[in-house]
């Protein structure tokens, strides 16, 4: 981890906190809304403070976390999570969305046999006339 009085860019230490692959797509996530500092959109030059708040929508979830370190560098996960804390709201909610997402989540009872695939095959040839 860095000095406490480092400035690290918001792109740089969400890359280096495991958030994103690639700083590129860090980058392209804050430009698209999808991070806020502290309530607000953001740039990805920002200066990341410690004990910023950081609203993060990855996929499905939304996770709520709190800066507690500062880095350029990226390490393993543990040394990331170091980084960060999510709060006890932000876990709450996403354990609840995951259960309702398996709930609503249906399969099929079992495969299509000769007849259905027939039937569905021709409904999607149909489609493309």
């Amino acid at each position: 981890m860095s000095e406490q009085n480092e400035k690290i860019r918001l792109d740089k230490w969400l890359w280096a906190a495991r958030f994103y692959k690639t700083r590129g797509i860090a980058k392209q996530m804050i430009e698209g809304g999808k991070v806020h500092y502290n309530g607000a959109r953001t740039k990805c030059s920002r200066i990341v403070e410690v004990g910023a708040e950081l609203q993060i929508r990855q996929g499905f979830d939304e996770k709520t976390v709190i800066v507690k370190a500062l880095s350029d560098k990226r390490g393993g996960a543990p040394q990331a999570q170091l980084l960060y804390e999510e709060t006890e709201q932000s876990l709450a909610t996403r354990e609840e969305a995951a259960a309702q997402r398996k709930l609503m989540k249906t399969e099929p009872s079992q495969r299509p046999n000769k007849k259905d695939r027939r039937l569905i095959r021709g409904f999607r040839d149909h489609m493309r006339e």
